[in-house]
């Protein structure tokens, strides 16, 4: 049954972030202590997720702080915007905008459950270098 665009409306908060590997392994990308949103208005979404105790720069202005301190940010911060649809079980991003700039202009595709009145579980496969295929799972809680 396809799901009602309503229904993702309003900011989420990040629960956790996993991948799952076909070994039957897991990994926490960020950590388990991971923190983040996602938020759906109508015609426009946003998302950021952030490793926990991500070291500042102690700088007025974050674009004088070295390369191997701005590579680390980097490495601990994930954010991509756009607007987004709904396909069957599926909701669309439509990235305009995003920290990886090869992200913008691609559509990332994510299945979504709602667990509940107040959880929504998205997830997406992903392609490895050898050919088998992980799969992302991010769990939210409505704000």
């Amino acid at each position: 049954m396809p799901h009602d665009p309503a229904a993702f409306l309003g900011a989420w908060r990040l629960v956790a972030w996993r991948i799952d590997y076909p070994d039957g392994g897991a990994t926490h990308p960020f950590g388990p202590d991971a923190h983040g949103y996602i938020v759906y208005a109508p015609g426009v979404m946003t998302a950021s997720i952030a490793r926990a105790g991500r070291p500042v720069f102690g700088l007025a202005n974050a674009r004088a702080a070295d390369p191997a301190a701005k590579a680390g940010a980097f490495d601990g911060y994930f954010h991509y915007a756009g607007p987004w649809s709904v396909d069957g079980d599926h909701v669309v991003h439509h990235v305009t905008m995003a920290l990886n700039p090869d992200m913008a202009g691609t559509d990332q595709r994510r299945l979504a459950r709602f667990d509940g009145h107040s959880g929504l579980v998205l997830s997406a496969p992903e392609a490895m270098r050898d050919g088998r295929i992980r799969d992302h799972v991010l769990a939210w809680q409505r704000v």
